[in-house]
């Protein structure tokens, strides 16, 4: 009778074990919750208006542009030309990809314009408050960057956030200064270039980072000219924290050589970020292997048993 009580509390006590063991592995899989530990700030993605829906505008019967309502874009009265044009702020996040600022809150990118622009509302300077989802009726209003076969310009997503202006002087000069950023969270946000294209439809076939150049390559401004009067310059913004690593250029993050970042395995879905001691706030060593500590206890537990049972017989 001993014996087999003992060998059933030993039976017991291992089902429990394998149990334990179990749930343990399966709280260290479902602790990954989603998003994308190599940023600091998700990805926004707004799809581009598509014909016939809210805030479609127009496309060029030839296919050469497409154009969405924007609730900056402004015709200068008395009309004086045909001349039109557009000046950006973009924002990105550590991998490269379009944010609206939300964690950079109460920060603001400011950016001089010329006297040609003193008639535009949203001009003289050009200011953008993040995150722009809280300060402004359709926070992004262009898509800047990008192809898809689908369309004349842009990738199908929105990028940017923009001002335009029409009805200038086919002489005029645009002119802007260089991004100044101030506010709370300005140490986490980097000028990365501006990016210009006059005299022609908008080229979107461009990265943000790669093509983006200094103030004084970029030019700074432009004068319209005559059959050619357009022009367009987009300011890139990037997050750049101090002490965040991100591991967006890591290999061993998961980064891919095309710019998109793989599946990153950690324990969390918020990134790891490093305390003011310079430790980890993160204890990978800890949370490897949940739940052997009470697994360990009980395998010693089986094993007192079964000396218990074999002394009994």
């Amino acid at each position: 009778m001993v014996r087999s009580r003992a060998t059933l509390v030993a039976g017991l006590i291992g089902l429990c074990l394998v149990g334990v063991v179990g749930l343990g592995i399966i709280g260290s899989a479902g602790a990954d919750t989603g998003g994308d530990a190599s940023v600091s700030e998700e990805a926004y993605v707004e799809p581009a208006p598509e014909q016939g829906e809210l805030y479609y505008e127009a496309s060029d019967p030839d296919g050469n542009w497409v154009s969405y309502i924007n609730p900056r874009d402004e015709y200068r009265y008395p009309d004086l030309g045909d001349a039109s044009g557009k000046l950006c702020v973009t924002l990105l996040n550590e991998a490269g990809d379009p944010i609206v600022g939300e964690t950079v809150p109460d920060t603001t990118v400011t950016v001089p314009t010329g006297e040609e622009l003193e008639w535009h509302s949203s001009a003289d300077p050009m200011t953008v408050e993040y995150p722009v989802t809280e300060n402004y009726d359709r926070p992004l209003d262009a898509d800047q960057f990008g192809t898809t076969d689908d369309l004349p310009q842009g990738d199908g997503y929105m990028d940017s956030h923009c001002i335009e202006m029409h009805n200038q002087p086919e002489d005029a000069t645009i002119e802007y200064g260089e991004a100044q950023i101030d506010g709370e969270h300005a140490d986490d946000i980097e000028v990365v270039g501006y990016i210009q294209q006059a005299h022609d439809s908008w080229d979107s076939d461009v990265d943000p980072i790669e093509d983006a150049e200094s103030y004084e390559e970029a030019g700074g401004g432009w004068t319209f000219q005559p059959e050619h009067s357009h022009g367009q310059a987009v300011i890139v913004l990037q997050l750049d924290r101090d002490g965040y690593d991100g591991g967006v250029d890591d290999p061993e993050n998961g980064s891919s050589d095309d710019g998109e970042t793989a599946s990153n395995e950690t324990d969390s879905a918020e990134p790891e970020i490093e305390s003011e001691s310079g430790e980890s706030d993160d204890d990978d060593g800890d949370d490897e292997m949940p739940g052997f500590g009470v697994a360990a206890a009980l395998a010693a537990l089986t094993a007192a048993v079964l000396v218990a049972r074999r002394r009994s017989g």
